[in-house]
């Protein structure tokens, strides 16, 4: 190639924040940050809360030292899974305070204490053992949030467990702060009455610790169906939680429209076959060809995290701005897909996600015919998907 450039190349150049090479990628995703700063702008409009920015699971899969860069002058805090992922911020020099969701192991809170993040408590037990670490290590008081089952059945204080008496021990314990009151929604995507039955229990928690002098900074019960569904939050609660929204999908579909989408994942055709009529397809031989077949194989698989459950789903892809159906069983390394009524040609540029032309694929629409979730969809991009990540 020497120092010739192909019109691949210069759309990537201008797109993407990337190395320039020689070598153009096989398969890859392009990540929008400007959209997830318009999607976490869109969180706060709509449930007129605080955002604490949910970027666990190396931000749904789309690169959470990135991420957590692009929000970091837009949210008020991130929101991780563990210890591992908040300390990945930390080492970028990211000093948004950062709330760890999942319950800590014993051997892990020395690095919670030293670190100064705020990790969720769940029981008078594990915040005693909080109390007892901050005055052994002789570190300042410890920033926590309490969070209340009000539902979920995953962690936090049982509902019967909530009571004045629990309140005021949690008061006294010395190098303990409550920064936060928090419970989380399990089906605010599914379930309107619940959700709206479980917002009234938060309200009444809230109201039985504020009436005992417990009086939070932050008070957080919505995910992203919550912050873009149930209006009802801002009146028990000052923050939302929102992760799926923040990556461009809206877990309520009438809501989609609000948000701006974030990722593009691409691939390009390595070969291109033409198969004559009755030729079996891919492993299992489950489809057949009817006709001649033009049969283009694409540079993904399951191993890259593009669903296997999609073979014979009627799934498609985008080249030349036309959706191209999958033929047979998605393999680990390629995927084949239908060709013939297109002027396909090696190293065309393939859609597997996102818009080309006139054409899109919804992440939702993925998951739906992969028989799964969009959260699986995002979170399931494996490592050799080289992840460019772009301003807009």
């Amino acid at each position: 190639m020497g120092n010739e450039r192909t019109e691949s190349q210069e759309h990537l150049g201008k797109s993407v924040s990337a190395t320039a090479t020689d070598t153009l990628p096989r398969c890859w995703a392009e990540i929008d940050l400007g959209a997830i700063r318009a999607n976490a702008q869109a969180a706060t409009r709509a449930s007129r809360c605080g955002v604490i920015g949910i970027i666990k699971a190396n931000a749904y899969g789309l690169g959470a030292v990135e991420v957590g860069k692009a929000l970091q002058n837009t949210v008020e805090m991130f929101g991780v899974a563990n210890v591992m992922e908040a300390l990945e911020l930390r080492k970028a020099r990211i000093r948004t305070p950062i709330l760890i969701l999942g319950t800590c192991q014993p051997t892990e809170r020395p690095l919670v204490v030293r670190n100064r993040f705020v990790p969720c408590i769940s029981s008078l037990t594990e915040a005693r053992a909080w109390s007892a670490l901050t005055q052994q290590m002789d570190t300042p008081c410890l920033d926590v949030h309490v969070a209340v089952d009000t539902g979920m059945g995953r962690a936090g204080f049982p509902l019967a467990e909530w009571t004045p008496k629990t309140i005021r021990a949690l008061q006294m314990l010395k190098n303990i702060r409550i920064d936060g009151l928090c419970s989380h929604f399990p089906s605010a995507d599914e379930d309107p009455e619940f959700t709206l039955r479980q917002i009234q229990r938060f309200s009444e928690v809230s109201a039985l610790g504020l009436s005992l002098g417990l009086n939070p900074a932050k008070v957080h019960l919505g995910n992203s169906a919550g912050a873009l569904g149930f209006p009802e939050l801002q009146e028990v609660s000052n923050f939302v939680r929102p992760g799926l929204m923040l990556y461009g999908v809206s877990p309520l579909a009438e809501m989609q429209h609000a948000l701006r989408p974030v990722l593009s994942w691409k691939t390009r055709i390595i070969l291109i076959r033409d198969l004559p009529n009755g030729h079996g397809v891919s492993y299992g031989r489950t489809l057949i060809t009817r006709k001649p077949t033009r049969v283009a194989t694409l540079a993904v698989g399951y191993a890259d995290g593009f669903p296997r459950n999609l073979s014979g789903q009627s799934a498609s892809v985008l080249i030349r701005g036309q959706r191209c159906p999958i033929l047979g069983r998605i393999t680990m390394d390629q995927t084949m897909v239908d060709v013939t009524d297109l002027p396909a040609k090696v190293g065309d540029e393939t859609v597997l996600i996102g818009k080309q032309g006139r054409e899109e694929i919804l992440i939702s629409e993925v998951a739906q015919k992969a028989g799964t979730i969009p959260w699986e969809i995002l979170t399931r991009l494996s490592a050799r998907v080289q992840r460019f990540h772009k301003e807009s």
